[in-house]
């Protein structure tokens, strides 16, 4: 069965442009909430054996402390974790006891099952690289495709291939980024270099999924020089479709496991994933090569 995607690529196109732009308004409006990674500072993880206590009981607690700026967050059933300025190892042991001696009851034990501390430099610096590594992959990928398709320049010249597709995964990208930035805004979800490490990957499962499309299309332009280059590419998706879904599928059922059953720690992680490579694969199809079929057209209009 030959599905007709090309045919109906302009409700795709719409679509997505529709939902990056809600995504860049979400990420313009409210913006990511940076997690200690990038702010430097201590996290504090608490665990309650029965009765987990109230946000603003702990704040008072803290607060008598003279510890004003902290950001309590709860998790799990009878966890809490806890966010301050940079703490001393022996400011860390006096918040922990007072702490436990305010909640620490026979039934009610508190256990701290991780602390993490990072300064304000070290945040900056994984800022930084941050961004810098997602620049130069992308860079990368242009050049890597431009040189890939080089023997297939017509009618679409091999570098637009890469251009192509790294537009494809900046949407991807921004899906992710604008979903974060909502849930940071109303559920207070940070991101952290988990976080960059879940944008990393969406980037290359993106990029693997439209080059798969890619290739094909390049291989039936050297066999079917008769065809029209909007038959070519519909063609290519069809041949790629039950592929990209098989691989979908197999890589979300674990994830998908993984964020139902694994431990709080990850959770956002596979949250990124499972967002990033559903729309992977939906951009591959729906939205690089439709837009491939607009360059060739909009070249045959210039000459």
């Amino acid at each position: 069965m030959n599905i007709p995607f090309i045919k109906y690529s302009k409700f795709f196109l719409s679509f997505s442009i529709v939902v990056t732009v809600v995504a860049l308004m979400s990420l313009f409006f409210w913006g990511l909430k940076p997690g200690i990674d990038f702010t430097g500072g201590s996290l504090m993880e608490l665990n309650f054996a029965n009765n987990r206590p109230e946000t603003s009981e702990v704040q008072q607690v803290l607060g008598e402390m003279d510890y004003r700026s902290v950001t309590i967050q709860k998790t799990g059933e009878k966890g809490l974790i806890i966010r301050t300025a940079f703490l001393t190892e022996d400011k860390h042991q006096e918040v922990l006891q007072n702490i436990k001696d305010s909640f620490n009851q026979d039934d009610n034990m508190v256990v701290e099952s991780s602390f993490q501390t990072i300064g304000p430099s070290v945040s900056q610096q994984l800022r930084q690289r941050s961004l810098w590594a997602i620049i130069l992959v992308s860079l990368g990928i242009i050049f890597y495709i431009a040189y890939a398709f080089r023997k297939v320049s017509k009618p679409v010249a091999s570098w637009k291939y890469g251009a192509l597709a790294i537009v494809a995964m900046i949407h991807d990208v921004l899906l992710v980024v604008g979903v974060f930035a909502f849930l940071g805004k109303f559920a207070g979800v940070e991101v952290d270099v988990a976080f960059v490490v879940a944008m990393l990957t969406v980037i290359g499962y993106s990029i693997n999924d439209t080059i798969v499309v890619y290739d094909r299309i390049r291989e039936n332009l050297l066999h079917h020089t008769s065809w029209s280059f909007a038959d070519l590419v519909n063609y290519g998706l069809n041949q790629t479709m039950m592929r990209s879904i098989n691989t979908t599928l197999t890589t979300l059922l674990p994830l998908l496991a993984l964020y139902f059953f694994g431990g709080a720690t990850i959770h956002n992680f596979v949250l990124a994933l499972l967002i990033g490579i559903a729309s992977g694969a939906y951009s591959s199809i729906f939205i690089a090569s439709p837009l491939l079929v607009l360059v060739e057209k909009w070249q045959a209009r210039r000459a």
